[in-house]
């Protein structure tokens, strides 16, 4: 098959293998899974430019500071996390798609906060399409567990630790109207408070069995979409099926079918309005042959637009 020639716009790869938020070892090595499953050579037969601009800073557990209880290696997450937003604002700034490797979950608030930092100076903003089997909505007062990676969302939405909600000195980084969590299956008891009273929408489980992927995709993306320039999609590798994606952080059962999966990601191309991605837990150390990360390449290449036609 002859290469296409890259005449799309720029990819900008980068890894944040970071395991700091989590609570089970291995994501630290899901960017390398990632860019051995061909990641950056398939996008390029896309037709998209490709640049790896390597990997964000981040502190090794055995030599970090563990700090409070309550949000572990808060510290350690919040420099890598500071540092991940410079460099996604910069690549945004230069017209590129951030495309994002983890890593543990914690990272979007990086991620997130250098998209919404870069259009903010443009007078736009952003949405948030959370594909995922936890809301991702604790704060340190409600985590059961002290583990970062659970908190995130809530952190991007205005909630959690200053270190982390105000990344680049202001907060919320989205609204939480325009924010979608679309897979929903595991959600910690007081973190269910959090949730309903935050503001975002939540499509559970039990919405897509009983509507279908494609109504609640549909409307996961007008959510994040309304008065918005466009929005960032975050795919958190647990929320697919664990016998379709066994190398995650925390597996669920219960969760997106393959077809479903792929039906999201082609669904979230199709209205051409995504900013950046990322791409999270994908963990080796319990995966089968590189099985997770090569679906995770499937998808992401299906979310920046691959077809079957």
């Amino acid at each position: 098959m002859a290469k296409m020639k890259a005449t799309g716009p720029t990819v900008a790869i980068l890894g944040a293998p970071l395991d700091l938020g989590a609570g089970r070892r291995g994501v630290d090595m899901g960017p390398s899974a990632l860019r051995v499953a061909g990641l950056g050579a398939r996008l390029g037969e896309l037709g998209f430019r490709v640049e790896d601009l390597g990997n964000v800073g981040v502190a090794q557990q055995e030599c970090a500071m563990a700090g409070p209880a309550s949000a572990r290696y808060l510290g350690a997450i919040a420099a890598s996390c500071r540092e991940l937003a410079e460099r996604v604002k910069e690549a945004v700034e230069s017209g590129k798609i951030p495309l994002v490797l983890g890593g543990d979950h914690s990272l979007a608030v990086g991620t997130v906060s250098g998209v919404s930092a870069a259009l903010k100076a443009r007078g736009e903003g952003l949405g948030v399409v959370w594909m995922d089997a936890h809301t991702d909505m604790n704060t340190p007062r409600t985590s059961p567990s002290g583990n970062v990676h659970g908190m995130p969302l809530a952190c991007l939405v205005g909630s959690g630790p200053r270190e982390l909600t105000h990344i680049l000195d202001y907060a919320p980084k989205v609204a939480a109207r325009n924010v979608a969590l679309v897979g929903i299956r595991d959600v910690d008891l007081a973190e269910r408070a959090l949730v309903k009273k935050s503001g975002v929408r939540v499509f559970t489980m039990r919405e897509i069995d009983e509507r279908g992927m494609k109504a609640v995709m549909a409307e996961a993306l007008a959510v994040a979409n309304e008065g918005t320039a466009g929005f960032h999609l975050s795919l958190d590798m647990d929320g697919v099926d664990p016998r379709e994606a066994p190398g995650v952080g925390t597996p669920v059962r219960g969760g997106f079918s393959y077809r479903e999966a792929h039906l999201a990601m082609e669904m979230a191309a199709d209205t051409r309005r995504m900013r950046s991605m990322e791409v999270v837990e994908v963990n080796p150390v319990i995966d089968e042959a590189n099985r997770t990360a090569l679906l995770a390449v499937e998808l992401t290449l299906s979310a920046m637009g691959k077809t079957i036609l």
